[in-house]
């Protein structure tokens, strides 16, 4: 199983920092779609990503079309997570697929409208309490991921501590 992370239009470089060690940590490839709200030598971006990034397979693309040109949704299995979405994360089998590519919008906006309403099957949610907007973005990355990565047995990641041996 190979995990992506597409993070489209992200704006705060710390997030992205924060999500870049979570992928380096995982395994899961990021994916950064453009315009960027920061510079990739951001010194904060770089800072929360501590020293991982020799780790991390990134691939940068232009745009959201570029991206999704290259990745087509109907031939890969692609997750638009939203406040907007129809169905609970948790309530999705991710297991046993070959390609997942889980999908991120900036932290002010989310993910386009148009493309959430064509891909709705797709939409998933984190369920939270009615008052708030959203949780913060890299939260929401390793919320996902690691449901991912339960059901498919965390699969190439270490289960037991060595710490102790």
């Amino acid at each position: 199983m190979n995990l992506n992370i597409v993070l489209v239009e992200p704006e705060i470089p710390q997030n992205t920092g924060n999500i870049a060690r979570t992928c380096a940590a995982i395994g899961a490839k990021l994916h950064l779609v453009k315009p960027l709200g920061f510079e990739i030598s951001d010194k904060y971006l770089k800072r929360a990503g501590l020293d991982y990034w020799d780790k991390l397979e990134i691939e940068e693309h232009e745009s959201l079309n570029e991206f999704l040109n290259k990745y087509k949704p109907e031939e890969n299995n692609m997750y638009f997570v939203t406040t907007k979405g129809k169905h609970c994360y948790s309530d999705v089998d991710y297991s046993n697929k070959d390609n997942i590519f889980l999908l991120f919008g900036k932290e002010t906006k989310g993910l386009p409208e148009d493309l959430l309403k064509k891909y709705i099957e797709n939409a998933i949610r984190i369920p939270m309490r009615k008052t708030l907007r959203s949780l913060n973005l890299s939260n929401s990355v390793a919320i996902l991921a690691y449901e991912v990565l339960r059901q498919n047995s965390f699969n190439g990641l270490e289960e037991i501590s060595s710490y102790f041996n």
